[in-house]
């Protein structure tokens, strides 16, 4: 139990409504409301008068399961670690909050990104098949050019909340400490959202799912080309569904965890991550050249006795690209570990 909930608990008890607890401190409504809000904590000099006013110990009110004291240095004792930042009870609200606010439009740019090729995937097919009175040239030209403007639309919305959260950046790159009951207070809004990841995360897995039925129905009955493009269409509808609610989900559940520096943004993995900063950057953009030069030179592939570039490869290229970028950062985490082991 934290803080907060513990003047909720004790001022109930008493039967002393938020006006009557204010009145006996010398304070307005509103601070008490925060304070059982978690929106902020009282001052020393409030929680020594809180402790007189329901009669417990400050201990009591300053202490919750966390276990601050874990965190302390022995009396006497100077900590060795230099001086790190501290996060306040309002840079934790105010960084949840602003990550709430953000996490729909920045799940709606990466979902975009899955839903660019069906218009080029549409338009070529309709004019291939004869449905569109178009050359497959101009189809596929209209095509690319749609499927530009819908990235140029979610790589815009992505710099401009990137701009926005940039003031908390050092939360995903710094070791910080948190002010007292800040941990709290994370903790329980990661517990109260639990219900709700889990749920996005089962929905999303079972539409990734259900989009290879259209494609499996079509393998068994179909043969007309276009109904095979609508069924990749509908499948790209049914991952970006998915993907948003698997980003949305993951970029709250990601706040708590970036405030509690837990798992993946744990200290180890922030100094981790730092060391391989400079190799994810230089391998993917050699990815992007890898990719660039097959797109350029597609008229290498021949297919039918004419020259068709296969577009499963595009796929295929960051699909291994993403999966040898695991395996490598899995092996650098794993001798970093062991060379920091062997300093210790």
């Amino acid at each position: 139990m934290i803080l907060a909930e513990k003047v909720a608990l004790l001022r109930k008890k008493k039967g002393w409504s938020q006006e009557e607890l204010a009145e006996k401190l010398g304070i307005s409504r509103q601070s008490v409301s925060k304070w059982e809000s978690a929106a902020s904590i009282p001052d020393i000099d409030k929680i020594i008068l809180l402790s007189q006013i329901f009669q417990v110990s400050t201990d009591y009110l300053l202490k919750d399961e966390m276990e601050e004291t874990d965190k302390m240095a022995p009396a006497g004792e100077m900590p060795e670690k230099p001086e790190r930042r501290t996060v306040s009870v309002e840079e934790a609200n105010g960084f949840m909050g602003l990550t709430r606010k953000l996490a729909a439009p920045m799940a709606f740019a990466v979902m975009l990104f899955v839903l660019c090729p069906i218009p080029l995937i549409l338009t070529a097919g309709m004019a291939e098949t004869g449905r569109l009175s178009i050359t497959e040239d101009m189809a596929g030209g209209i095509g690319v050019v749609i499927l530009l403007v819908i990235v140029a639309v979610g790589v815009t919305i992505l710099v401009l909340c990137g701009v926005r959260m940039e003031q908390y950046g050092y939360l995903e790159k710094e070791i910080f400490t948190l002010q007292y009951g800040v941990e709290g207070i994370a903790r329980k809004n990661k517990e109260l959202f639990t219900r709700k990841f889990s749920v996005c995360v089962a929905a999303g897995t079972a539409l990734c799912i259900l989009g290879a039925v259209p494609l499996l129905l079509y393998a068994s009955v179909g043969k007309d080309e276009f109904i095979l493009l609508c069924c990749v269409a509908l499948l790209l509808v049914l991952v970006a569904v998915a993907v948003f609610l698997f980003v949305w989900a993951g970029l709250i559940q990601d706040s708590f965890k970036k405030l509690l520096q837990a798992e993946e943004f744990s200290p180890e993995q922030k100094s981790a991550a730092r060391k391989l900063g400079a190799f994810s950057g230089a391998y993917w953009c050699t990815v992007v050249i890898i990719f660039l030069v097959v797109f350029a030179r597609e008229k290498w592939l021949v297919f039918d006795g004419e020259p068709k570039f296969p577009g499963i490869l595009f796929g295929m290229i960051w699909v291994v690209a993403a999966l040898l970028y695991a395996v490598i950062r899995i092996i650098l985490n794993a001798v970093i570990e062991r060379n920091k082991n062997r300093e210790v």
